[in-house]
Formats: structure tokens, sequence, C-alpha cells
């Protein structure tokens, strides 16, 4: 822990706007805002902190409000923000707003991101470990939101008496995504109601707990923070609300524990009681650290600004104004290593024995004088204490020892002491000024011995340091090598991001490519739906047109069937006719028929029966002749369009065929495109792994240099015979300097020769995929044109279907006419005979009744003429309607065989198509797989460069938990923050038998080379020893710094010491 501070809780106010039930209720507004800190209620001023007036943004009241606690959080302290106010005050639109709306979320998903992005911007030797609690009070009863089983939690106390909840699940994160992932899960678990004043009104005070711990890999400095963030349920009038039953119950334990919260600031702002109940509620327990604790605490009050809510919202704010007097002492959360404890240990045992010494003295200064007090107000006395030691702990320590003093025996006078000490002085003088001549003699010896030693350790410190400067001008010739070096690289990986880049954007082309491919596959599936809409058409089509044929061949039977039945009853009123004339010719003047009464009675009617009869049966015939006309029509036109679709499919199929080359050639090209994808993927690696071998030799070097250093630095104070073998070595270290300067020389020649060949291969590329382009846009010109032929003749078959349908209806018309024909006939045919029989009474009665009146005949003949034009007339509609018959039949197997036809070609068409889209799918497929392939190893190598820069988010494996990848500084392995990590000046990188995880992770392909690429604090590269290779210049400062810091070996300077130890966050938790 670090000196504790003071700071006051931090109060900011929220009024939201009015709400639709206030203004319809007709409250009006009652607050003023004459400044940013201040609001005016009924004339009462309040003052905070930050008061928002109700158009103020999401974003704004997080800026204000609660971003500063992020970094407090960051650097160790604790932190607590939380909304307090009556119900459907916004609370929890303050603290949650709407999730993942990125404008109106709250003050939770705005800090998860801050949280992050601050992490990422750190340094890179930091790692963290973040886990997440999320629980709710309800019924004053803990429970928590991630695991609903758990319904019960307690609340207990640590080592340090800070409350905690015991048995929370903790997850932990690694990105914002998880973090959110875990509140809407919690979220969906919490207890919400409606009410009369807020249909989403919480029923819980929910707290999210994000707790962050960091360590410094270089210094092993651990930090640890807490967040607290609390949507709390808002106090609630019964009168307004209408809470009933559960909802009752509910506001009653919301307003217990508010009223505890209240009890607990007001006992707080008044400072003078002793005892403070935060044991009242479980919600005060939590936030004993809040109130009055080690947090740094933001409060912030919701209220509305409706006259309606007027008592609530002064109660409010005088909460508010209560808590802002509230202090807090906050001190960072620092935990000590054990090299720090060993230092404190050794400063306190180092002040406690100059105190003990400094005891000592004084006591026997007090036995000497025989004093019963010390004045250590003496300058002589001050002069022999020690610095480090303050007057009143010696005061303190004196005092304790006066019980000695009281039992000591009185001290003499003044002038005996003064007597006895004259005495004593001659009779030390004459015996002892021998001996104190001798000791100075002696010590002149030692001092002339001691100026000699001082002279030679002079020159050698003289030598020591000419051959210092040299190491030290070779170091600095070394050093601009490096830096010149590091330029070299720096621009070629400049150059090879241009280039990736660049495959990039071949890549995404290829994507477009892919998804333009897919979008055809797709059309090309709903034409094979489409076409097999229309097989199913063209069957229905045939079986109506089967049926339409069984009909015909029932009405050509029946037409048959009536043309004997007319024909017979034609003969046979022929024949009644001629009889009739035969009888009337035979004795015309002496025919004395009586037409009066026949034509009164019973002629008059039955022949007026007659004519209407035969009038309605040739307004039918007429009838049936037009639509007869109408089918010949329909057919005619049915077979143009049949022609024309045939036509249409022919075209359609030629244009299949070109789409099947086309496909083909996009094929052959998007294979050559992949093979040069891998030619580029394969060089590419291959430049990277001699990257990484001339750091891997570089980074060798200088630690040879510096080991070599550093044991020429321990050699010379011991041996000075060594210094030959040092400037052997120096020899040596500039001949391979030099072999390997020559070498990175041709190797960066050599990779500049292949950046060009991948630069004209590129080009080449590029311009593959423009004809690609343009030939993919002639296949969608083509497209376009098959899809509007489509439709036309979908069109064109709708227009046959409604013409089908419409020749069954004129057929089923036909069928009703040809039965009312058949029942006309037959009615006439019984007139007929009526008729006969009428007239041959007539002529009987006409021959015995002479005297009757003759102008009857004329009628008659009148009549009988009318008959036979009318019979006449339906013969002539009969033949006709045979003919129309008989040529309809004829062109029914016409039609047959081109519905066949149209059918087989159909049949054809969609075997076709089925093929085509079976090798798209397969095509498909394969250009999936080679593109997610290309997607992966890109993934692979952003993270592998994201690797090296950042701070790191380490997400350790727990029993219990699902495995999740750690990030460390944007990229890395999973497993590595369980790993052990290797102090000391150690290169050496962790085998497979320190951690197999490595070789086996999916974001290491490369196996322990990439994997310890990813390891930012790995010292030295010793040599003889693989697997190690340092990317960047951040790496090789940081293993400078450690070879300069750490101890040399006792083994010599070749063989280091190394010091293997397992970390894990389990391991550092148990030692803090």
């Amino acid at each position: 822990m670090s000196d504790p501070s003071e700071c006051s809780i931090k109060v900011v106010c929220r009024f939201r706007p009015m709400n639709a039930a206030e203004t319809a209720a007709g409250s009006r507004p009652i607050s003023k805002f004459p400044a940013d800190d201040t609001v005016n209620i009924q004339g009462k001023v309040f003052t905070f902190d930050r008061v928002f007036k109700p158009t103020t943004t999401q974003e704004q009241v997080y800026n204000l409000a609660a971003k500063a606690i992020v970094k407090d959080v960051l650097e160790g302290y604790n932190g607590t923000i939380f909304a307090y106010g009556q119900t459907s005050s916004g609370k929890t639109h303050t603290m949650e707003g709407v999730l993942h709306d990125f404008s109106q979320r709250g003050i939770i998903p705005r800090i998860v991101d801050d949280i992050f992005n601050h992490i990422y911007s750190m340094d890179e030797n930091l790692e963290f470990h973040i886990k997440v609690s999320y629980f709710e009070i309800y019924m004053d009863k803990i429970r928590d939101l991630l695991d609903v089983q758990k319904t019960n939690l307690s609340v207990h106390e640590d080592k340090n008496r800070v409350p905690y909840v015991k048995g929370a699940t903790e997850r932990f994160v690694s990105s914002p995504e998880e973090v959110m992932d875990t509140i809407d899960e919690g979220k969906n678990n919490r207890h919400v109601a409606v009410t009369n004043m807020n249909e989403h009104s919480s029923r819980s005070h929910s707290i999210f707990l994000i707790h962050v711990k960091q360590e410094n890999l270089e210094t092993e400095k651990k930090l640890h923070g807490k967040l607290y963030l609390v949507d709390l349920a808002g106090s609630e009038k019964v009168s307004k609300t209408g809470a009933e039953g559960t909802v009752l119950d509910e506001a009653k334990n919301i307003n217990k524990s508010l009223s505890a919260l209240g009890n607990v600031v007001s006992a707080l702002a008044e400072g003078k009681k002793a005892y403070i109940p935060y044991r009242d509620s479980k919600m005060t327990r939590i936030l004993q650290e809040a109130l009055g604790g080690n947090s740094r605490t933001t409060i912030i009050i919701c209220a509305s600004p409706s006259s309606y809510n007027e008592f609530e919202t002064k109660s409010t704010l005088m909460f508010g104004q209560r808590a802002k007097t509230i202090k807090n002492t906050v001190t960072v959360n620092l935990e000590l290593t054990a090299e720090e404890w060993r230092k404190k240990y050794e400063k306190e045992k180092e002040k406690n024995a100059k105190l003990r010494a400094l005891l000592q003295r004084y006591e026997a200064e007090v036995s000497k004088y025989g004093l019963e007090t010390l004045d250590l107000t003496d300058p002589a006395l001050l002069d022999t204490q020690c610095d480090a030691v303050p007057v009143d702990v010696l005061k303190g320590i004196l005092s304790d020892k006066s019980a000695v003093v009281d039992n000591t025996p009185a001290p003499p006078t003044i002038e005996a002491v003064n007597n006895n000490a004259n005495v004593q002085a001659v009779a030390v003088s004459d015996e002892e000024m021998r001996k104190f001549e001798e000791e100075r003699t002696q010590l002149y010896l030692q001092l002339d011995e001691k100026d000699n030693e001082i002279s030679q350790q002079s020159v050698m410190v003289e030598k020591l340091n000419c051959q210092m400067m040299e190491q030290n001008e070779l170091l600095n010739q070394t050093r601009r090598d490096f830096e010149t070096l590091q330029m070299e690289m720096n621009r070629l990986q400049s150059e090879n991001d241009a280039a990736k880049e660049e495959v990039k954007e071949v890549l995404q082309a290829l994507e477009e490519l892919a998804v333009n491919y897919d979008q055809k596959s797709q059309e090309v599936e709903e034409k094979m739906k489409e076409n097999e809409q229309l097989n199913d058409e063209l069957s229905q089509k045939q079986t109506s047109l089967r049926s339409t044929e069984g009909e015909l061949q029932t009405i050509k039977e029946v037409q048959t069937h009536q043309r004997k039945r007319v024909s017979e009853m034609m003969v046979s009123l022929l024949k009644d006719l001629g009889e009739i004339g035969l009888t009337l010719g035979t004795k015309p003047a002496d025919t004395n028929i009586q037409p009066g009464k026949f034509s009164e009675n019973t002629s008059g009617e039955v022949n007026g029966k007659i004519e209407e009869e035969f009038t309605m049966a040739r307004l039918f015939v007429s009838k049936m002749k037009s639509e007869v006309k109408a089918l010949a029509t329909r057919c005619q036109t049915l077979e143009t369009t049949n022609i024309d679709c045939n036509k249409k499919m022919d075209e359609n199929e030629k244009e299949l065929g070109q789409c099947r080359m086309l496909i083909q050639q996009h094929e052959v090209k998007m294979r050559s495109l992949i093979e040069s994808m891998k030619d580029v993927e394969h060089k590419k690696r291959s430049l990277e792994e001699s990257v990484d071998s001339l750091n891997e030799e570089l980074a060798q070097l200088h630690s040879q240099e510096e080991l070599r250093v550093a044991a020429l630095r321990d050699k010379e104070e011991k041996h000075a015979e060594k210094i030959e073998s040092t400037l052997q070595m120096k020899s040596t270290l500039e001949k391979q300097i030099e072999s390997h300067r020559e070498a990175h020389q041709k190797q960066v020649a050599r990779l500049r020769d292949e950046i060009e060949q991948k630069q004209g291969h590129i080009d080449q590329l590029r311009d593959q995929n423009q004809k690609m382009i343009l030939e993919h846009e002639k296949l969608q010109s083509d497209y376009e044109k098959l899809k509007e032929e489509e439709a036309e003749k979908s069109r064109k078959l709708a227009e046959l279907t409604l013409q089908t349908d419409r020749r069954q209806q004129a057929q089923a018309d036909l069928k009703g006419l040809e039965e009312t024909v058949a029942k006309e006939l037959q009615t006439l045919h019984n007139l007929r005979k009526l008729f006969v029989q009428d007239l041959q009474q007539r002529v009987k009665r006409s021959q015995n009744n002479e005297d009757d009146d003759t102008g009857a005949s004329a009628a008659q003949k009148q009549k009988i003429s009318f008959l036979e034009n009318n019979l006449d007339q339906l013969t002539k509609v009969h033949k006709q309607l045979v003919r129309d018959n008989a040529d309809l039949r004829c062109e029914l197997p016409k039609l047959e065989k081109r519905l066949r036809a149209t059918a087989e070609r159909v049949k054809s068409l969609e075997a076709a198509l089925k093929d085509a889209k079976e090798g798209a799918m397969r095509d498909r497929k394969r250009y999936q797989h080679e593109v997610d392939r290309i997607k992966d190893a890109v993934r692979q190598r952003n993270m592998a460069r994201r690797g090296h820069g950042g701070a790191q988010v380490a997400k350790p494996i727990r029993p219990g938990q699902p495995i999740g990848a750690g990030i460390r500084g944007g990229g890395g392995s999973p497993g590595m923050s369980n790993g052990p990590s290797i102090r000391g000046g150690s290169g050496l990188s962790p085998s497979r038998e320190q951690n197999p995880n490595i070789m086996n992770s999916p974001t290491s392909p490369r196996g322990d080379a990439e994997s310890s690429r990813k390891l930012p604090n790995v010292p030295v590269a010793l040599p003889n020893r693989g697997g190690v290779r340092m990317s960047d210049a951040a790496d090789f400062k940081d293993a400078m710094r450690s070879s300069r810091a750490r101890k040399l070996p006792t083994g010599g300077p070749g063989v280091p010491a190394v010091q293997v130890v397992p970390r894990t966050s389990e391991s550092s938790e148990a030692k803090s």
C-alpha cells in the first residue's frame, strides 16, 4: 500500500426530460439551471460537482462524470459509480442505456470500451488479468446473475477487512465483446416489473464488478483495482406506482435498503458518530469501501423535473448534498514482491541496529556520568546521533530505561568527580603513552602502504578507463551499425506491408468475385425453381389437354347421335309436311276448315310456343357458333406463342452453353490466381524466416558482446592477465560482425530482388483481376438479358394458362349448350307430333264441316312455312357445328405433339441446369475453402504482427471454465500466461516439455520459433540455443537493459545462470 490520500465523493445530478404521462397530467417543469453546477428547485439552490440538463447526451454524461475513473482503476485505485433516485428517473438509462447502440449507450458499455482502449495504449511490459462479476440484491438476498442457481450468497471480509460476496461467479475476459456478452446474459436474468410509473422498473439493485490486476513483467510490480458499477432500484411511493402483491413486497424491500443507505450517508456526513450502520443492509455492506473507505466514488443522482414529483426530487437532491460531504481515504492497491519485502526488511533491520547501538551508547554515557536525565537537545549529543533516528524515538527509549537509572546510587559531588578525573589522567598518561606511540607508528606505516596501494589502483583504474573508452567506442559503432540495419529493416518492413496491402486488395477482389459467384448461383437456383414450376404447370396443362380430348370425343359422339336424331326428325318432319301438303293439295277448295276455333284455342298457343322455342334455339346456336370461333382463334394464338417459346428456349440453350464456357474459363483463372497466391505466400514466409534469422544472429552477436564486456569487467577486477584474451575476443568479434555485415548486405540485396519479382507478379495478378472484372461485367449483362427473356416467357406462359382456362370454360359452356339444344330438339319433336295429330284432326273435321270458312288455311300455310325456315336454319347451324368440331379434332394431335416436344426440352434444360448447379456448388465449396485458408493465414500474420506492441491482457485458464485465447497487446498465443517465464540472463525460449501448448497453438503455425517471437520479455539470446527470435528494436533494448542489470554468473562468461520459474495466475494470487 502507498501513502493514503483523502478525497471527497463526487456527486453529479442529471435531470431527465418530462415524459408523456407527466405532460398529459398537466405537470410543469420546476427545475432551473443558473450554472453548470447548480440547480434551482422552487427557489432553493442545490450545488453539486456537475448538473446535467435534460438535453444532455449520454456521451457528455460519461465524459464529465465517469471517464476519469478508468485511469484511476488502471493505476491501482478502487472505484465506484452508482445511480440513485426515485423510480422512472433514468438510472438504468444512465448506467446501461441501449447496450448495443453506439449513441445511446450508457456508462457501463462505454467504460468497458475505455478500459480496454487504455490497456492497448499502455506499456507492452504490463500484463493484465481482468475478471468480472454480475449479481443483484433482490428481496434482501444476493443473487448471482451469471449463475441463477446461486440465489442467496453471503458477504464476507478478506484479510484486510474488505467486504466481498463469497461464491459469486468470476469470469475472466480479454475483450470488450466478452464483457458485453456477460452483461447481456446477466441482464436477461435480472428482475423487472411493470408499474404505473415505469414499464421496465428494476426490482433489484444490480452490481457489476470489474476486477483489474496488472503486473509489470520487468519490475514485477503488481497493482489491482476494483470498479463497482451499481444500478440501484428506485424509491417508490405505492400511491403513485400502484404496486400490489409481489411487486408491493419488492417495493418494501427496495425502500428499506435505500433507507439504510440514507442512514449510512447521514452518519458519515455528520462525522461525529463512532458507529456507522453498514450492516443494516447487504447493499450498504457491499458498498462499505465506496462510502467512507478506500475508493474513488462518483454518485449520479437522477431526478425528474416535473412538479408531480417535486417531493421526491427534493429528497434526492438532499441525499446528494449529504453524500458530497463524505471523505474517502484512497490508497493504491500495491502488492509488494519478495525482493521489495526483503529490502524493506533489511532497511528496518538496519534502522533497528542503529537504534540499538545508539541506545547502548547513551546507556554507557548515563552509567558513566551517573545522570538521571540526558539533554537530547545538546549539540554535542546531536552530532553523535544517527541521522535516521528521530529525537522523540530516543526520548522514548531513554524513558523506558529510567527505572534502571533510578536504582543506581546517588552521584558524587562535582569536586569529587574532578579530583578522581585528575588522578586517573596522570596515571594513564604515564603508563599508556608508550602504547599510544607504538600504535601511532603502526598506523603511519599502514597509511603508507595504503597510499602505495591507492597509487597502484589509480594506475590500474586509468588503464581500465582507457580500455572502457575503447570498448564504449566499439559499442557505439556497433549501435550505429545496428541503427542503420534497423532502418533498413524498417524500410523492408514498410515495403513488405505495402505488398501485404496489395495482396489484401487482391483478396478483397477475390472475395467480391466469390460474392458475385454466390449471387449467380442463387439466381441459378431461383431459375431452377421457376423451371420446376413451369414443368408443373406444363404437366397440369397436359392433363388438362388430355381431359379436353376426352371431352371432345364425348362431344363428337353426342354430336353424331344428335345428327342422327335431327336427320330422323327432319325426315319425319318433311314426311309430315308432305303429307299435309298432299292432304291440302287434293282438295284445296273443298276444305272447309274452321280456323277460328283452332287458331284461337289450341293451334295458336302451340304455334306461339314453337316460335318462342325456335327463336331461343336460334339464339343459343348463334352464341355457340361465336364461342367455337373464339376457341379456334385462341388455338391459333396458342400455337404461335408455343412456336415463340420454342425459339426462345433454343436461344436460352445456346446462351447456357456460352455461360458454361465462361464459367470454365473463370475456374481456370481462379486456379491460376490461387496458385499465384500460394507462391506469393511461400515467398513471403521465406522472407520472414530470413529476416527472423538475421534478427536472431544480430541478437546473438549483441548478447555475446554484452556477456564478454560484463565478463571483462569482472575479470579485470580479479585477474589483470585476461586483458589479452579480451583483446583477442574483441578482434574475433569485429571479424564476426564484419562477416555478418557482409552476409546481411547480400541477404538484403537478395530480398530486394525477390520483392521486385513479387511486385511484378502482383502487377500481373492485378491485370488478370481487371480482365476477370470485365468478363464478369459481360456475364452480368448476359445474365440480365436471360433474366428478361425468362420474365417474358413467364408472362407468355401466364397468358397461355389464362387462355387454356378460358377454353376449358368455353368447353363447359358448349357442353351446357349441347344439353340445352338436345332438350329443345326433344321438345320440338314432341311439338311436331302434337302438331301433326292436331292437323290430322283438323283435316278430318274440315272434311266433315265443308261449310266452315276457308280463311284459316292461309294462316296455317304461313306458319308451316315459318317452321320450315326455322328448321332449315337449325340444320345449317348443326352442320357448321359438326365442321368446327372436326377442325378442332384435327388440330388437337398437333398441339399434343408440340406440348410433348416442349416438355422434353424443358426436361433437358432442367437436367442441364442441375448439372451446372452441382458443378457451381462444387466450385463454390472449393473456392470458399481456399478463401477461408487465405483469410486464416492473413489473420495469423496480422496477429503475429500485432503481438509486439501495447500492453498485454492475459486470460488465465481456470478449472471449470472454457479455454479462451489471451490477448497480448493485440495478438498472442493461448497458454502464454500459464507457461513458464524465464528470468535472469537466459535467452532460452519455452520448449515443448516446458509448455506443450505452444507448438499446437492455432495462432503459432511455425511452432517454437513463432511462439518465442511473441515473448516480449526474453532478455538475451545465448549462443548455440535455438528457438529465440527478437523481432524488433524494443525487444533488443529490453534485452540489453536486463543483461546490464543482471549479476554475472559464477560459472564463467559462457555459462549463464538460468532460473526457470512457472508463473500462473493462481500462483501469483497465492504469493499475494
